[in-house]
Parts: structure tokens; sequence; C-alpha cells
């Protein structure tokens, strides 16, 4: 049995949008530079024909990787649950850092959503592992390369 990889409508939108730039665009660009660097003759000492194999290899296994990837997709729509205040997958969570009274937000997504620019954490990470369950007031202790951190759970949004 296949695993299932829990992901986000956006996340799912995200890989479907490269996937189909993969297949429409980019497929069709590389193997025309295949055809334009075959036409310049010896393929052994050719190194755009090389390089651009090598970029069609890139492509054909990035889109085996989507395929796999959205095949076994579990999409978890979390703006259409009720709002109970507990912690789960695809929540946007605002935390109070009790130590230092520093207040964060992180949305808990899949793993190939996880983009800390944009405070989108990964299910499998250990802050994410340590908030699934709770629920708004609640307190975390997330241990850290740097120690143990403590924080409090003050909203917890589905959007």
């Amino acid at each position: 049995m296949a695993v299932r990889i829990p992901m986000t409508v956006a996340g799912e939108a995200a890989l479907k949008a490269e996937l189909q730039d993969l297949k429409s665009v980019q497929r069709p660009k590389v193997i025309a530079a295949i055809a334009e660097a075959r036409e310049h003759g010896d393929l052994k000492e050719n190194a755009e024909y090389h390089a651009a194999r090598e970029q069609q290899s890139f492509i054909e296994g990035r889109i085996q990787e989507l395929e796999g990837k959205l095949s076994n997709a579990q999409v978890i729509d979390i703006a259409n649950m009720t709002n109970n205040g507990k912690v789960i997958f695809g929540a946007t969570v605002t935390l109070i850092n009790i130590n230092s009274d520093e207040e964060i937000t992180y949305q808990i997504v899949g793993e190939d959503e996880a983009d800390i620019k944009y405070n989108k954490i990964s299910l499998s990470s250990p802050l994410a592992r340590g908030l699934i369950g709770k629920e708004e007031g609640d307190e975390a202790n997330i241990a850290t390369p740097s120690g143990v951190v403590d924080y409090e759970i003050v909203t917890v949004e589905y959007r």
C-alpha cells in the first residue's frame, strides 16, 4: 500500500502547476534543444547535446516524482472543517514564546510546501509535532538544539 502524503489544497495546486509547466513548456523546449544540438554533428564532443540530455533527464525525473506525489496525495481542505481550537494539519497557529514574549505565526503543511520564509512549517518538524493535538491556551515544550523552548498557543485558525 502506498504511503499517503498529506497536502493542503494550495500545496496540491502548486505541484500541479509545476507539473503542467514541466510537461507543456520545459519538456518541449529541451526536446528542441536536443534536436538543434544533434544538427551540430559529432555527439561525442558536443557539450550542448550532453547538457540538453542532462536537462531532459532532470525534467523527466521531476515529472515522475511529481506524478507519484500527486497520485499518493491526501489533500486536506481545512477551510471546510469546524474550528474546535485544536492544532491539526493545515492549521495556522499563533504562538508566544513564554521566555521572550515574542509572537510568531506558523501554518503546519506537508513536506513539499514547507517554507520558513512564509512561516510554513513541515508536519514532520519538531515544532509541528509538538503542537499537533494541543489546543488554544495550552503550553508546548519544544526541544530545540539550544534547549527546550516553551510556547503558549494563542490562536488556532482553520483557513
